[in-house]
């Protein structure tokens, strides 16, 4: 018999929640950092600190949530809890007065990001088959990028009627937010094995399979700290002359990009095999960053943006489906939560380093610093072994 290669709902469902939510946040977050370093009068370094606490907080609950969840059998509540932290958190934006107060709203809003992260990814990866994991949690990210593109559209439409009137996109990113809460909790089922038999939480995983899932993160993990903050990248298009008002359109060209390649970049793994997509992407990542680091003219930001979605269609998606190829159902909620943990709490030394290497030195040691630690991951994960499966 033919096996199904369409997605269901519940997979479709998330996907249209992650498509509202970064409609709501792409309002904010190209222009978080002229916010912050124009209106606020804040330094790069300040942008740097925050984004790096505001990250690794939500990498601690990103392994918390999903432990917690294995444990009580139950994922929707988390992912739902997470979401609407998140959406509460954009009004706020509006009435901040200070980079303290930005600092609090963003540490707030990655409050919901670490809740919801694990437990939801653990929700998906229960409703995709093994045969389709790649292409749903590629279709997943699409959406995701879909809103991202979006979002900085519906911000420059309102910047170019209201020039430089950051505070009233604030507001207007509310909406779209408490929208995709409503479809989470009407449209979204919790699978009866999303979890699996409460009596396999104490069965034990293979110490081989565990070993080669904390080789897999140890690679991650390198690769992460040359992953600063994509704000920095937003600074350097504008040093390197991309005017203001065209910085979301900018970024809404980057994500469009990211749509485009996360279904063909995710489901080729589910062809070829995680590692031989994720080695690519990383490569690719290293090239990116060395380029940018040399590039001094805007054009040349203009192709390295696109370039730089390309990597992200290739990794996103092959990245978590290639955790639930190596751990069993009832700890993937744990498993997600490491995953996610090993990125976040590399965010604040990568983006606290970019910020201190910009500031001392120049902004191309800075990314030629990112495309090194890119290099070594490569490394790490070319003496990788491959489980049996490629994709199941």
């Amino acid at each position: 018999m033919a096996r199904k290669n369409s997605l269901n709902r519940d997979v479709v469902a998330l996907g249209l929640v992650s498509l509202l939510n970064d409609i709501s946040s792409e309002m904010i977050y190209p222009l978080l950092p002229l916010f912050l370093t124009v209106t606020l009068g804040a330094g790069v370094q300040v942008l740097g600190l925050i984004e790096g606490i505001a990250e690794t907080t939500a990498a601690l609950l990103k392994w918390g949530s999903g432990w917690i969840s294995d444990r009580r059998k139950s994922r929707k509540p988390f992912a739902l809890f997470g979401y609407a932290v998140s959406a509460c958190t954009r009004p706020l934006m509006a009435l901040a007065a200070s980079a303290a107060q930005v600092g609090v709203i963003r540490l707030s809003d990655r409050v919901g990001k670490g809740i919801r992260t694990s437990p939801r990814d653990a929700l998906l990866a229960a409703a995709a088959p093994p045969h389709l994991r790649g292409l749903a949690f590629g279709f997943h990210r699409a959406m995701d990028h879909a809103g991202a593109t979006i979002g900085p559209l519906i911000a420059m439409a309102i910047l170019v009627a209201y020039p430089e009137q950051y505070r009233r996109v604030f507001w207007w990113a509310a909406l779209p937010a408490f929208i995709g809460v409503l479809i989470l909790l009407i449209l979204v089922r919790e699978r009866p094995d999303s979890t699996g038999p409460s009596r396999t939480l104490a069965e034990p995983w293979q110490a081989a399979d565990r070993r080669l899932f904390h080789r897999y993160l140890a690679a991650v993990f390198v690769f992460a700290l040359g992953n600063s903050s994509d704000a920095f990248l937003l600074l350097r298009a504008n040093q390197l002359g991309i005017a203001t008002v065209h910085l979301p359109l900018l970024w809404t060209g980057l994500h469009v990009i990211k749509m485009i390649t996360s279904v063909p970049g995710s489901s080729l793994s589910d062809r070829i095999g995680r590692k031989k997509v994720i080695l690519g992407g990383w490569l690719f990542y290293a090239f990116i960053y060395s380029g940018l680091a040399v590039a001094d003219q805007s054009w040349h930001v203009v192709v390295l943006f696109a370039l730089y979605g390309i990597y992200f269609g290739l990794t996103e998606g092959s990245e978590k489906a290639w955790v639930a190829d190596l751990v069993p159902t009832p700890q993937r909620g744990s498993a997600y939560g490491q995953y996610h943990f090993y990125i976040g709490i590399a965010a604040f030394p990568s983006s606290l380093l970019m910020g201190v290497v910009w500031y001392r030195f120049s902004p191309s040691t800075a990314f030629f610093i990112g495309a090194g630690f890119a290099a070594a991951a490569v490394l790490l994960l070319l003496f990788f072994r491959n489980p049996q499966k490629k994709s199941a």
